[in-house]
């Protein structure tokens, strides 16, 4: 048997070195394992080459058996993901409007995006319904860094069909010892530039906006009205309010985080969902030096991209409608002690943001 096996392995190696397709070479196999259950059943008994090839056509049968099976659960697998893709782009093509991306205008998936989003299509709770969504939306994140760069990865990662990113930094050597969308080579460029670049390598199925500017009151409602969820990675309370003031008036979802040293915290706030806006929890900002930014107090390398990419994670699950999103929770990961706890967010009555209960 082992010399059926060297056989075997030697027809797979030179096939590929000969530059032999695989098709080719699976026939080559199948030639070879034709020819091993000839010798089984035409030599008698205890003869060299019989013993040679395994002794017994058993044996051989019950290993094609398997093969067979392997390769039919395969090809039936492909054929059920392709359909269900198939069958859900179909349905959701009359919904898309002319001004959608091109990238969520192009009809069935791609036999690539097919073999890349495998991994979600399989999942019960996604599925070709659910990555047919993530095609079509459209994320915003506000900052590209620590929590923005992990989050427009996995969010590009996971075929996010429009991604806007909005930042007016440039990428500082300070800033790789956790921003790591970021490379060296991208010191002194504009962050929304370095991230596009990284996303569009990454994943050329997706559509990135970058906006090379600051969140202002005078283009955030315009701006928000583009996309369907919006993520903020800011480092600032200005920012943080006014997004929050602007999505719950524009009735989006807003996954917000932050960071402080080891400890990390991640909600929705989403008040059309009956749920808290930010200003409902922190009606005012901190009393200077009791929130101070990471410059000041340092900040773990690895813990915006835990963080970051929680925020992923929530995205995901609002577009496709997979799970429980954090909406009235907020979730507190110490990376100090390993710990993860989340406590209940309530709405505040009389919030000037979004009206309370």
């Amino acid at each position: 048997m082992l010399l059926v096996l060297f056989l075997a392995a030697a027809i797979w190696g030179f096939g590929h070195l000969m530059g032999a397709s695989r098709q080719a070479r699976l026939y080559m196999l199948g030639l070879l394992y034709v020819l091993v259950l000839a010798v089984q059943v035409a030599l008698p008994a205890g003869h060299p080459v019989r013993e040679a090839t395994g002794g017994s056509a058993g044996l051989w049968l019950v290993l094609g058996g398997i093969g067979v099976l392997v390769l039919a659960y395969r090809k039936v697998l492909s054929r059920v993901q392709a359909r269900a893709t198939e069958k859900e782009t179909a349905e959701a093509a009359p919904e898309l409007s002319e001004s959608a991306p091109a990238a969520a205008r192009t009809g069935a998936m791609s036999s690539g995006e097919l073999e890349r989003y495998a991994r979600h299509i399989v999942l019960r709770e996604i599925g070709g319904p659910g990555q047919s969504a993530l095609r079509r939306s459209r994320v915003l994140v506000i900052g590209a860094g620590g929590l923005g760069a992990p989050a427009l990865q996995y969010l590009a990662a996971a075929g996010m069909g429009t991604i806007g990113v909005i930042d007016d930094d440039v990428v500082e050597n300070a800033n790789l010892q956790r921003q790591v969308i970021h490379r060296d080579a991208d010191i002194g460029m504009p962050k929304v530039f370095s991230a596009e670049a990284a996303m569009r390598a990454q994943n050329p199925h997706v559509t990135v906006r970058p906006y090379h500017r600051r969140l202002e009151e005078g283009i955030a409602a315009e701006l928000f009205a583009d996309f369907d969820v919006i993520l903020d990675g800011s480092d600032n309370f200005d920012t943080r309010y006014l997004s929050n003031r602007v999505a719950a008036g524009a009735g989006l979802p807003l996954v917000s985080g932050a960071l402080s040293q080891w400890e990390g915290q991640l909600s929705v706030f989403d008040p059309a969902g009956g749920t808290p806006c930010y200003a409902c929890i922190f009606p005012e900002r901190p009393a200077p030096g009791l929130a101070p930014s990471c410059a000041e107090a340092g900040v773990l390398g690895p813990l915006p991209g835990v963080v970051g990419a929680m925020m992923a994670v929530e995205a995901v699950k609002l577009v496709t409608g997979a799970g429980a999103p954090l909406r009235g929770e907020m979730m507190i990961y110490d990376a100090l002690w390993g710990e993860t706890r989340k406590i209940t967010l309530a709405r505040r009555p009389g919030c000037p943001v979004c009206g309370g209960a």
